[in-house]
């Protein structure tokens, strides 16, 4: 067994292998239920499913949300635009270590640091040309290794190229909604 940060590699290539050759194998279904708790406040659960959609466990994870002060929250707990950003450094983070390990490159430190930057008056509905999400994002990545500049620009691009979450936010992935009033 070969691992490089903390990545079996042998075990990745043989998943890479498995879904090329059985797309459905590649298939997920991710589900999440987030219900208002109070004033501001929401919390949402994490169900798990197996690749067949068959639940296997529920609330095998929960996140608290809420509002910064400044908005009318409580600050107990990140808001969902923060949530955003904490999800595309998970996103990369993975994305990183696995293509790194497939690579061969070692990671001796890895971190994100993002940002996002709104304009309230979209969200409140005060401005029409102002819109309601972040007008702006960054990432800087901080990697501390011995690749060669070359190998490290070739992973960020495989990573940015292959990442769901970069993916969603810069093609804007279709969304569907419906409202059940019970």
């Amino acid at each position: 067994m070969t691992v490089k940060n903390g990545v079996d590699v042998e075990q990745l290539g043989q998943a890479v292998e498995t879904i090329s050759q059985e797309p459905d194998a590649g298939r997920f279904r991710f589900h999440a239920k987030t219900e208002w708790t109070d004033a501001l406040k929401c919390a949402t659960t994490i169900d798990e499913f197996d690749q067949a959609g068959n639940r296997i466990r529920t609330e095998t994870f929960r996140i608290e949300g809420d509002e910064p002060e400044e908005i009318l929250g409580e600050r107990t707990g990140p808001n969902a635009v923060e949530l955003l950003l904490a999800a595309l450094g998970s996103c990369l983070s993975v994305g990183y270590a696995a293509n790194a390990a497939a690579m061969g490159i070692d990671l001796e430190e890895l971190r994100f640091e993002l940002d996002g930057d709104i304009d309230l008056r979209g969200f409140l509905g005060i401005s029409e040309e102002v819109r309601p999400g972040y007008s702006t994002m960054t990432c800087t990545t901080y990697i501390t290794t011995d690749a060669s500049d070359d190998e490290v620009i070739e992973l960020k691009e495989r990573v940015e190229k292959t990442s769901p979450l970069m993916d969603m936010i810069a093609n804007e992935a279709p969304l569907e909604t419906d409202v059940v009033v019970t």
